[in-house]
């Protein structure tokens, strides 16, 4: 294989594939939540109406498909790069389908369905997520106070990170524009101006947002050779959000309100693919306990590039619970292989599981770099191990078979 002709396919691959823009494309501006808020406010709800994701990608279909008749997919890193492309060729043909049952099947394609099983099996993610709702109602317990604001917030973040992003640092900025709390990418964090924070959402931004998703797609655009390991696509999503959420796990920085968050959506998830308009899934989570605005922002995941009349919707948030348990075990198998330097791959771009293990052996000659970041966590191997090795044993008892009352006579 010649790296230069590789390194060409590599960079034609990449500028492709940022034209196909998931998230801004199914944007909603920030008029629709007011008009709807004002409408269930004057006991009046009306159905909001986003505006309608109209985008010809074709160009870029066929171009990728060019790109894919000349791969050798005989090749680990070429076969890395086929891979993407049809990954990006379908989250294209994804948005040129909204609105419309399309848009639906390729996002279930793409990053599954409540009713599939986490892995074979295993619980499906919606049995899954109705046991965190069920186990996370804790009445007495109240939200984590938002005590910073979006200025304390970024100055806490923004000391935080200079720790670790020595070299080139990451900047942290407030953006009025942002529709949600906060984003992360490979040039910056941004937080919403405006916005409060409790000090568990600052942990999680960082542990979450900026040692997972900012450092690994840094460390992938850096990569001499394959730079489309810093590309945001379908395929990693999975081992992104799961690798993201285990890191709050293991650093304690997962509350119960976010578990209870990430379970409510594939709750939601469902009821709108079973017909549930978005009224009616804005008052399933308004009646788990969220605010107003909260309550129209974890309705809005849903139902971009959907039909706020149900049954067509955005199933991406499916993958945080399966990406859980993929990557708790990926990394607990690599542990007792005595692969470690496999956890130095994963932070060293944006890749999935089995990417991981195709792709190692060009980190150990070389070919491919380390990522410079890696948290804490992750370096301490031997205090992961024990974490991952009791996780694993305890998941052999059925904690519903003890109540408080067993253990008054122990």
């Amino acid at each position: 294989m010649d790296l230069q002709d590789l390194t060409r396919r590599d960079r034609r691959l990449v500028k492709l594939a940022r034209r196909v823009k998931v998230l801004t494309t199914l944007g909603w501006p920030p008029e629709v939540e007011e008009r709807f808020l004002a409408s269930m406010r004057a006991g009046q709800p009306e159905l909001p109406r986003p505006p309608q994701v109209d985008v010809d990608l074709s160009e870029v279909v066929d171009s990728l498909r060019q790109l894919l008749a000349v791969l050798d997919e005989g090749h680990p890193l070429e076969r890395f790069l086929a891979r993407t492309a049809r990954a990006v060729i379908d989250t294209a043909q994804m948005l040129q389908g909204a609105h419309t049952p399309a848009f639906t099947q390729h996002a279930i394609a793409l990053y599954g369905q409540p009713r599939q099983a986490l892995h074979p099996g295993a619980p499906t993610h919606l049995e899954a997520a109705k046991h965190f709702v069920e186990r996370s109602v804790r009445p007495r317990l109240g939200a984590p106070a938002e005590t910073l604001s979006d200025a304390e917030a970024a100055a806490a973040i923004r000391q935080a990170l200079s720790e670790v992003f020595v070299d080139a640092p990451l900047p942290v900025e407030l953006d009025e524009r942002l529709t949600s709390k906060a984003a992360a990418g490979s040039r910056r964090v941004a937080l919403r101006t405006g916005a409060r924070f409790s000090p568990t959402e600052v942990a999680q931004l960082i542990e979450h947002e900026a040692l997972v998703h900012s450092a690994t797609k840094r460390a992938g655009r850096a990569q001499p050779v394959l730079s489309a390991l810093g590309l945001s696509t379908a395929r990693t999503t999975l081992a992104q959000e799961g690798l993201a959420t285990f890191a709050e796990m293991i650093t304690d920085t997962m509350d119960l309100f976010r578990l209870r968050r990430i379970a409510l959506r594939i709750v939601a998830i469902q009821a709108a693919l079973d017909g549930a308009d978005f009224i009616e899934v804005f008052h399933l989570f308004q009646e788990a306990g969220q605010r107003d605005t909260e309550a129209f922002h974890s309705a809005r995941r849903i139902f971009r590039g959907g039909d706020v009349r149900g049954r067509v919707v955005f199933t991406k948030d499916v993958v945080y619970l399966r990406g859980l348990f993929r990557v708790h075990t990926f990394l607990l198998e690599a542990g007792q292989a005595g692969r470690d330097e496999l956890i130095r791959v994963l932070f060293s771009g944006r890749m999935t599981l089995g990417d991981a293990l195709e792709l190692e052996p060009f980190f150990r000659d070389g070919t491919l770099t380390y990522g410079p970041v890696m948290p804490a966590w992750a370096h301490n191997t031997a205090c992961l191990a024990a974490y991952l090795a009791w996780a694993a044993y305890n998941d052999r008892f059925s904690l519903r078979a003890l109540s408080l009352d067993d253990f008054r006579e122990s």
